[in-house]
């Protein structure tokens, strides 16, 4: 369900029970390489990576913000407060909720065609969350 290829989903667990899970709906999963979800400790917002024609340049953080159970608003790519022309990736904010951590980088191809991800960490103020929230 996580790999760059597949799809969001979720399940609620009922009196005990496991339910089968639920692909997320709106255009959550439409993308390219739909990758590290982050989702807010009260549920409120989910930040995830991929690839898309409105990003700026390789994959982009998106955003989106829970309506009900199952319903979210419309993907919100986090523009120019975190995203450039190469990759982003890998969203999460600290415990105090006061700062979103984020890496940026590109995949780097050996001479052997072996291909790795070489990329940095970076840090916004988590005040860019709140400031998307339609």
């Amino acid at each position: 369900m996580m790999s760059g290829r597949g799809h969001f989903g979720f399940s609620l667990l009922r009196n005990g029970t496991q339910e089968n899970p639920v692909k997320l709906g709106g255009d959550i999963n439409q993308g390219g390489w739909i990758a590290h979800p982050y989702n807010a400790p009260d549920e409120s917002y989910l930040m995830w990576d991929m690839v898309r024609e409105d990003g700026k340049g390789g994959a982009d953080i998106y955003i989106g913000f829970k309506r009900q159970v199952g319903a979210w608003s419309k993907s919100i790519n986090m523009d120019d407060k975190m995203n450039t022309d190469p990759h982003e990736s890998s969203p999460w904010v600290t415990y105090d909720d006061k700062y979103l951590f984020f890496t940026r980088g590109n995949r780097e191809v050996k001479a052997g065609g072996e291909c790795n991800w070489v990329g940095k960490w970076y840090w916004v103020d988590a005040k860019a969350i709140a400031d998307l929230k339609p």
